[in-house]
């Protein structure tokens, strides 16, 4: 086999591979007697069919089989020993081969670049810190009282005012017939709360209880019930008890309605969920720190088709959510495409440099992810879901699918091996700093290219909004949470919804 480069060039290389033709014809002929001892044709005996009639059968598929496992193997059998570290799936491509010639092909690939790591010890950074003082926790309590509202009938014959809930009987109908999910009785609607379709509850502003009334509205487009979807329905609402909102106190009482004890250890779950929230804010904004900071650092070459597939998939996602979100692109955008892709393959660039960073500080310091560290990963996933019992039972029957999770957990795990190395200081912050959306203020510097996005997808401006709406690219290696908008149902289940200690963790915890 001779071996020959066409192209050394940054980081691309082409080489040109000539495997003679005699090896090919042995491979061919290897194949086509192993072939012949199983191959069943009418009139021979099992092995017993001429070496001449195989080959003219089963030559010609033969063939395409042996320079399919030939150019595989001699390929990668070059890459080795040329110590070659492929970036991407090489591009191969044969040039010349007809019966009875050499096998000529050639092979395009762009290496990773050698990376000089160097000594992390002068990386200066600041951890800000925020504590848990009484004030915050009482606050926390409040919003947790806030979100607890308790009713009760009132006594005179005034009519519902927004604000106000219902005690109700509804049904409802379209085209005359009734639907799943649009009846229940003894149900409490809060009235401006938004718990049903647009327009439902405005019409039950200022009923007085024993009053029947007839509602009238039109399913949204895109109701997830098909055949409500789009359709007008009429509800028949009977109103039992007209009920205003009374201050909840933060008490025993409270703390029970919550799945609690009592307020003691309402409030101790008050405390650590925010302890909690602050460090993992403070983790996070270290963590931007730091890849900020490596990101001014090092300048190496990228392969260019990294940066092009991590653009593709930055600019997939920005094409769709402009399509979704009804404007022409500079109207989303408020700039060009041209210059948008502009800024977002830089952006991209960043984040592949970023990649590849990491990836060899952690092959060289041989950090490496176990099972239970994906484990670990998707049981912190599995606490965002409603069963996340069934979550972590579907992770354990499928191995593979924990793999989703591999390249985040190597990446905090590389995070880590670094902040025991890099000289770092606290400094104590108020909540307010803590959660400083770090992008918006670097938006409004112009240094958007240099920022790691913190968000799962990018962002385009709504149509009616009038302020530039801020990029948010696809973040390939930091994980962060997406938001997501639940479409309203026609009613909930059947009286008043019933609170949790999750229920009270999440709402004490919004900072």
């Amino acid at each position: 086999m001779q071996v020959s480069e066409t192209l050394t060039e940054g980081l691309k290389r082409g080489l040109k591979i000539v495997v003679p033709s005699s090896d090919v014809e042995a491979e061919i002929e290897e194949r086509l007697v192993e072939l012949s001892k199983t191959v069943k044709m009418k009139g021979f005996r099992p092995g017993k069919v001429p070496l001449s009639i195989i080959r003219r059968q089963y030559r010609a598929a033969v063939m395409g089989e042996v320079l399919e496992r030939t150019i595989q193997t001699s390929s990668q059998n070059v890459i080795e020993e040329r110590e070659l570290r492929p970036a991407m799936q090489p591009k191969i491509e044969i040039t010349d081969y007809s019966d009875g010639n050499d096998l000529e092909y050639t092979i395009d690939l762009e290496i990773l670049p050698e990376i000089e790591l160097g000594n992390f010890s002068d990386v200066s950074l600041i951890r800000l810190v925020c504590e848990v003082d009484e004030e915050k926790v009482d606050e926390g309590l409040k919003r947790i009282a806030d979100a607890d509202k308790q009713f009760r009938v009132i006594k005179d014959d005034r009519g519902a005012e927004e604000g106000d809930a219902l005690l109700i009987d509804f049904k409802g109908t379209i085209e005359g017939v009734e639907v799943d999910g649009t009846s229940a009785e003894d149900f409490e609607i809060e009235l401006g709360s938004g718990t049903f379709i647009p327009g439902f509850e405005d019409q039950l502003l200022w009923v007085k209880a024993g009053e029947h009334k007839q509602v009238n509205i039109n399913f949204p487009d895109d109701y997830p019930q098909e055949e409500a979807a789009g359709k007008p329905a009429v509800f028949e609402v009977d109103v039992k008890e007209v009920r205003e909102r009374i201050e909840t106190e933060v008490d025993d009482e409270m703390a029970k309605r919550q799945g609690l004890d009592d307020l003691a250890a309402l409030t101790e779950l008050v405390r650590d969920r925010l302890k909690q929230q602050f460090d993992e804010a403070s983790k996070a904004r270290l963590k931007r720190s730091l890849l900020d900071d490596l990101a001014g650092r090092y300048s190496f070459e990228v392969p260019n088709g990294m940066i092009d597939q991590e653009f593709e998939t930055i600019w997939t996602q920005i094409t769709r959510d402009v399509e979704q979100s009804k404007s022409t692109f500079e109207e989303a955008m408020e700039q060009s495409e041209d210059e948008a892709k502009k800024e977002y393959r830089q952006i991209a660039e960043r984040r592949v440099r970023l990649g590849l960073l990491l990836s060899e500080i952690g092959r060289q310091n041989e950090i490496s992810i176990e099972r239970d560290d994906l484990l670990n990963a998707a049981l912190e996933s599995a606490r965002g879901f409603s069963q996340p019992q069934q979550i972590l039972e579907f992770y354990r029957t499928n191995p593979n699918a924990l793999e989703r999770f591999r390249a985040p957990v190597f990446e905090d795990k590389v995070v880590a091996f670094l902040t025991e190395l890099v000289d770092i200081k606290e400094s104590v912050v108020d909540a307010e700093e803590l959660f400083r959306d770090v992008d918006e203020e670097v938006e409004g510097k112009k240094q958007k290219t240099n920022i790691e996005k913190k968000d799962g997808k990018p962002a385009v401006k709504k149509p009616a909004a009038k302020k530039k709406a801020e990029k948010k690219p696809a973040a390939k290696n930091e994980t962060t949470g997406e938001k997501t908008t639940k479409k309203k149902a026609v009613a909930k289940r059947k009286g008043k919804n019933s609170n949790s200690g999750s229920k009270a963790e999440n709402v004490a915890g919004k900072a």
